[in-house]
């Protein structure tokens, strides 16, 4: 299996290029739909945020004010990284379980959609990055647009970020998203074909952890057996 990272940053389109991924049948595990599931009302990272936040980034029904966290923590970077230490966690582990379940189903790629995928490491992981780009000027007109948000805050979102500049100069392959949709999705395409292994590489990937696996159970369940009898032989002849 190979496991691919998408990142890019606010506005760029990441989350264009993931919807078209799953329109070709790429399974997604997407970071930020996690993260909004790990932060409901009564979960682990949910008691974490109000305790170190308080009430007053609740909603009258207790879920999370987003609008109002997010206030918060874009204006303040240690309060960024309070909010990220409460939510982290949580996210990666749900992430590393639907990896294993996805390998275990015998998918071949499988992309993990993660806006800040050099920020938090998680690049170590994964066997190839890919970056969506487009200028800071179109991020800007395409948050204002969408979010309907002043350019001040749409611009303090964006610095919030790793620079996309900065993810260009990691990535294996670079995605531009400046132009229109149908060049996105040949873009997309063309990255698919790159990616896909061949039938051969696809088994050795799938079969060779758990044979491994299965191997060093057997290696380390012999060597306990043998220490043993030789254990017994020695008490034995004494």
């Amino acid at each position: 299996m190979k496991l691919v990272g998408l990142t890019g940053g606010i506005g760029s389109g990441k989350s264009t290029v993931s919807r078209i991924l799953t329109e070709h049948h790429i399974p997604i595990v997407d970071a930020d739909l996690i993260a909004r599931q790990v932060v409901e009302p009564g979960c682990r990272a949910y008691n974490l945020i109000r305790k170190h936040f308080g009430d007053e980034i609740l909603n009258a029904d207790g879920t999370l004010d987003r609008a109002k966290l997010g206030s918060i923590i874009f204006a303040d970077s240690d309060k960024r990284k309070v909010l990220n230490s409460c939510v982290h966690p949580y996210v990666r582990l749900e992430m590393l379980r639907q990896v294993v379940w996805l390998w275990l189903k015998g998918a071949k790629i499988v992309v993990v959609d993660v806006p800040l995928l050099f920020e938090s490491k998680l690049n170590r992981f994964v066997n190839t990055t890919v970056v969506v780009y487009c200028s800071e000027v179109l991020q800007l007109q395409r948050i204002t647009k969408r979010d309907n948000m002043s350019e001040e805050a749409a611009t303090q979102r964006i610095r919030s970020q790793m620079p996309l500049n900065d993810k260009v100069k990691l990535a294996d392959i670079i995605i531009d998203n400046s132009s229109d949709i149908d060049q996105l999705k040949l873009q997309v395409k063309n990255m698919i074909t790159r990616l896909t292994p061949p039938i051969s590489s696809w088994l050795l990937g799938w079969i060779i952890p758990p044979l491994a696996l299965a191997i060093s159970a057997y290696a380390i369940q012999d060597y306990a057996v043998r220490g043993t009898r030789l254990l017994v032989a020695k008490y034995t002849r004494s």
